[in-house]
């Protein structure tokens, strides 16, 4: 079986909930860098961290690395890599994306067009053609330019791993599968524990939440570029590792997990979402606002992705609303709250320091995980 040094790109802050997961899996890990994970693995090991893991972005086989300061560089470096032991001769190949970072060669689009250049004459050499007809497959390539070093990764997922298949509906400011997954990781909740989101939009933490208590792979129910690569990737690994998902999935457990939401149609969206994941059993969404969060039970979670006051006339609300996050987190007796917010004053009006508190890049944009954490509970609670 071939054996291949994958890379898994992830966001960034979250690179060792990813690590935990790819050793999980039974991999070994290569390198950690700055918003991404490589590790060894085999044709199966790339279908399986293809619809398991629940943290990364996609996953690339690495093709080649090398170093280049100018075009010529780049053109023969790219040139150097054996290209036709992965893209046949009508396969569709391009570089789908390039990032830079402190590298002399910086223009996305100059990087791609070079890079393609060199690719087509090594493939035509090869194949003894003129004209490259690319009709068949899809090969797309991502490129990472840091410090004039290019790392080139073949895309064996297509759309992002974050897109699981059931979020059809979202709320206007979205939080990403893959991100409302590494929250929950990060805390120490189990399917055992109560979890409330009381701003819970299209209902993506609690969702993610009840898919992890029945051990739902996230990616069972979708498909991945490469299953159209077999002379890579036998065939046969895609279906043992479905049906690996489908025996260690259980929707038998007991959950205690709840949405809010203000508005009506969210949690009409949030429900459909979680139908569609097959977890609808597992939730219990209503429209109620964060000034009515009560339980009677110990040692609860709230874990959530609160307004962070992006726009003008909501930043005057802020003060206010994190001060009402704060006294019904207070009331409620030994919970733990996890929220993720670009809000720099939550701790403020919060009423206490967080206990743990990771910076996170949300796309482009600079957010906070705080977490304030509870009382452990007792052992003979964690038991039953």
């Amino acid at each position: 079986m071939r054996r291949f040094e994958l890379i898994a790109p992830c966001h960034f802050g979250m690179e060792a909930v990813l690590k935990r997961e790819i050793i999980d899996l039974g991999y070994d890990i290569t390198e950690v860098a700055d918003g991404r994970v490589t590790f060894f693995g085999d044709e199966e090991a790339l279908c399986r961290a293809n619809v398991f893991l629940r943290t990364a972005e996609r996953i690339l086989i690495k093709l080649g690395s090398f170093h280049a300061e100018t075009y010529e560089e780049l053109f023969q470096g790219t040139k150097a890599i054996p290209w036709e032991e992965y893209i046949p001769v009508d396969g569709k190949c391009w570089v789908a994306k390039a990032a830079s970072v402190k590298s002399k060669l910086f223009s996305p689009s100059d990087i791609q067009s070079v890079m393609k250049k060199a690719i087509v004459e090594r493939l035509k050499g090869v194949y003894s053609i003129n004209w490259l007809q690319e009709n068949g497959a899809s090969f797309p390539l991502r490129v990472f330019l840091m410090k004039d070093e290019v790392v080139v990764g073949l895309d064996s997922t297509g759309e992002s791993l974050h897109k699981r298949g059931y979020r059809k509906l979202t709320a206007k400011a979205p939080i990403a599968e893959n991100l409302a997954a590494a929250m929950i990781m990060l805390t120490p909740w189990n399917k055992s524990r109560i979890l409330i989101d009381p701003f819970c939009g299209s209902g993506t933490i609690p969702i993610e939440a009840a898919m992890m208590a029945c051990n739902m792979a996230p990616g069972m129910n979708r498909h991945f570029t490469a299953e159209s690569w077999s002379h890579i990737v036998a065939k046969r690994n895609w279906y043992d590792t479905i049906d690996e998902a489908r025996e260690l999935m259980d929707l038998s457990v007991e959950t205690d997990i709840q949405g809010f939401d203000l508005d009506d149609s969210m949690v009409s969206i949030a429900r459909e979402n979680a139908k569609l994941a097959g977890v609808e059993s597992k939730i219990h969404f209503q429209r109620r606002g964060v000034d009515q969060l009560s339980h009677s039970k110990k040692y609860g979670f709230i874990i959530t992705n609160p307004p962070y006051g992006e726009r003008l006339q909501e930043k005057e609300e802020m003060p206010a609303l994190y001060k009402v996050i704060g006294e019904r987190f207070r009331a409620l007796d030994s919970w733990s709250l996890c929220m993720i917010t670009g809000y720099e004053q939550a701790e403020t009006y919060i009423g206490r320091k967080a206990d743990k508190n990771r910076k996170i890049y949300n796309g482009m944009m600079k957010t906070y995980y705080y977490q304030f954490m509870g009382p452990k509970p007792p052992k003979q609670e964690k038991q039953q």
